[in-house]
């Protein structure tokens, strides 16, 4: 700790430390004051306004050193001064020792708590950026609260010292009065329990509801702002228009449906969204086929001495088209309208806050609703690369269409998209180069993660370009070539086709978001409130329009808050669990994730514990040929809690979900180790992580003990 600290430390502790040794805290009682009133009222006579001065210097010390007796200092207020001066003069010097308290706090533990507690008072910050003064004022309204834990809590926050200040002034004014008007008739007080009465602690508790009354009045009129230059219909077709059929759509429709609202969905090309179409199911199908040729390559490790496969690129992508087909029920207009959705095929745009025209084959309709949700989803962004525009790059949305093999595919991206195709055509028989600018793939993963992954592709045959930055796409004779930089010098990659797997762009133009105002984040898509609305209280948006998290998993978790606030935020609104998100890679090795990683935790300061089982060892895998890969366990020290976890290897997408649930319902390690799971399954690898936790965890005391219990035993 800097030295200004530890002399504030010190001086805070001598002159706490003086209070009590010579026994000023003596005087703070309403015994004394009561006893020396007649007293202190003859100096205050005679000299009015220094008796005041030293008075309020006293009660900003006591208030600042969060020492015992502001409430009888205040009773004195009033028996001293009277109901307004006294008023004034605590008012004043209360509020300016708590703002003195409040600074001592952010400056001495502010830093510390931050990197102790990096990942969870970034949320506590963002809520009091977000609804602090509201929540101050609460807790000044209501006495049952010790002012000087507010004083101090409140610096360990983010918010502003005038916010503190004002907000503390205002909401101590009314408990201030009470008190000061008790001391104008000290005489008949005998405990301070006198003046906190049942009813009188009763009132306070409903004025602790006039800062939540407050900010419902404060969302009213931002809305009716917000609202103002859009006439509202008399009555309304729907109670839900929703906009797009993908993931987030569909679920949203789904649960409106389901509580018997009416909801339309409207979608301009394909039911199913990306996911169905271009993205999940189709890229899962290619996988698929990728792998068997890969596990047939290998049919000597299975004692298999000769095997031969054939294939024409052009079956295996029909193959694909054909597992889409099979899915497409699942979302399909037939089914959806079964279930009660009005699905209309058409494009939309939204003409006021309660009104969405559509385009259909059959003319233009426009639905009037209370609700809109815009799951308009998102679109591989190709950068504007010099000469991309002469070369007819492949993206995730029209690389479908391929019927013929590339000799040479060229990827650019080294994240989970970049990554699972590449594997795919390198398995077919492509010569694939992947370029990356960070030193390793799939960067948001630990590096042993990343390590294994790369392991496998070099073992493909991919050609990893790493650190190799894109500077220019050039036709030369014909032939196809990225000009990219690396450490310095330029290299030339030829290719005959490029994929580009660099990210994806939210759909954000093209249906009203524009000409409505509707607010974008900076990372240009929609910026939505902690209950996935917009800056109109009633249109709100999910999935990868708004993000943060790209998934299908995550846009159908946003959508069943999207769909509930809308319908029943009137009397009850949820905020949207990121909690516990996970995610997995589906490369081969698959890697999976939940809550942080290593890499994550360091950033964020957060002190953890690590337990890692290498499924090598385990014995499925080693019958199934696939023992690689392990299991990270994150934990909090000295603590089963679960922080997070990385899986890598086999079906780490499906073994992740144990460790979802036990993060979610606060399950530990403990409760894991004693589940039994079933031999021989792959599975076995989350036990044996737990219980690789637990010998590092084992209470050697104890165990110590026992063995000279049992060495006892066996002497007879």
């Amino acid at each position: 700790m800097k030295a200004p600290k530890l002399i504030l430390i010190a001086v805070i502790t001598m002159l706490i430390g003086a209070f009590f040794y010579f026994g000023y805290s003596d005087f703070l009682t309403l015994h004394e004051l009561k006893t020396h009133q007649a007293a202190i009222e003859a100096r205050i006579a005679a000299q009015p306004v220094s008796a005041a001065f030293v008075y309020a210097l006293i009660y900003v010390l006591v208030t600042a050193l969060s020492l015992p007796g502001a409430a009888v200092m205040t009773l004195a207020g009033g028996a001293l001064f009277g109901l307004l001066w006294g008023t004034v003069i605590v008012s004043f010097a209360s509020t300016i020792g708590a703002a003195l308290a409040f600074l001592a706090a952010r400056f001495l533990f502010r830093d510390v708590v931050k990197d102790r507690f990096g990942s969870a008072i970034r949320t506590i910050d963002a809520g009091i950026d977000r609804d602090g003064p509201f929540y101050l004022f609460t807790l000044r309204l209501i006495p049952l609260f010790p002012f000087f834990m507010i004083n101090l809590a409140m610096g360990l926050t983010a918010i502003r010292l005038s916010t503190f200040y004002w907000v503390s002034q205002v909401g101590m004014l009314a408990g201030t009065l009470v008190y000061v008007n008790a001391g104008t008739q000290l005489a008949g007080i005998v405990s301070l329990s006198d003046i906190l009465s049942p009813g009188l602690l009763g009132s306070f508790a409903l004025l602790g509801l006039f800062p939540l009354l407050t900010k419902k009045i404060v969302e009213h009129i931002q809305a009716r702002k917000v609202f103002a230059d859009w006439p509202k219909p008399a009555r309304f077709d729907n109670n839900i228009v929703v906009i797009g059929a993908g993931s987030g759509g569909l679920v949203t429709a789904y649960i409106a449906a389901a509580v018997k609202a009416k909801v339309t969905l409207v979608e301009k090309h394909k039911m199913g969204g990306d996911c169905l179409n271009t993205g999940c199911v189709p890229s899962k199908a290619l996988i698929r086929s990728a792998k068997w040729l890969a596990q047939h390559r290998r049919a000597n490790e299975f004692g298999i001495k000769h095997s031969s496969a054939d294939f024409d690129f052009a079956d295996v992508m029909a193959r694909v088209q054909s597992v889409v087909k099979k899915v497409e029920p699942h979302d399909s207009i037939e089914r959806y309208t079964e279930l009660g959705v009005e699905v209309v095929i058409g494009e939309a745009k939204i003409i006021s806050p309660w009104e969405v025209r559509v385009e259909t084959a059959e003319g233009t309709e426009t639905l009037t609703t209370k609700a809109i949700v815009i799951a308009a989803g998102a679109r591989p962004f190709v950068p504007p690369i010099p000469g991309i525009d002469s070369i007819e790059p492949l993206t995730s949305d029209n690389l479908w269409n391929l019927r013929e093999l590339p000799k040479r595919l060229l990827v650019l991206g080294g994240g989970p998209i970049g990554c699972e195709l590449a594997q795919c055509f390198a398995r077919f028989g492509s010569r694939v180069t992947l370029v990356e600018m960070a030193p390793r793939l799939l960067v948001r993963e630990d590096p042993e993660a990343s390590e294994a992954v790369m392991a496998s592709f070099r073992r493909d045959g991919v050609d990893l370009r790493l650190e190799h930055t894109a500077k220019e796409f050039i036709i030369d004779n014909g032939e196809k070539i990225l000009i990219a930089e690396h450490e310095g010098n330029t290299v030339n990659i030829p290719f005959d086709q490029v994929l580009i797997a660099i990210g994806r762009a939210a759909n954000i133009e093209g249906y009203g978001v524009e000409a409505l105002g509707i607010t974008l984040s900076p990372r240009k898509t929609i910026a939505t409130d902690p209950f996935q609305a917009t800056n109109y209280p009633n249109i709100y948006a999910v999935g990868d329009v708004t993000g943060p998290y790209q998934f299908t998993h995550t846009a159908a978790h946003q959508a069943w808050y999207a769909a509930v606030n809308a319908l029943f935020g009137t009397f009850k609104k949820f905020r949207t669990d990121y909690s516990v998100i996970p995610w997995s890679t589906f490369t081969d090795p698959e890697v999976a994730r939940v809550g942080l990683n290593e890499q994550e935790a360091e950033q964020q300061n957060i002190p953890y514990e690590v337990a890692t089982y290498g499924i090598d060892e385990l014995d499925r895998a080693i019958a199934d040929g696939e023992a690689h890969g392990f299991v990270k366990v994150l934990t909090e020290p000295g603590k089963d809690k679960i922080l997070g976890v990385t899986i890598v290897g086999e079906h780490a997408g499906d073994l992740i979900a144990e460790f979802v649930l036990a993060m979610k319902h606060g399950i530990g390690l403990n409760k894991i180790l004693g589940t039994i799971h079933i031999y021989p399954t792959l599975a076995e690898a989350n036990k044996y992580a737990a219980g690789v936790w637990k010998r590092a965890h084992a209470p050697q005391r104890t165990l110590r003990f026992l063995s000279r219990y049992h060495a006892w035993r066996r002497n007879g």
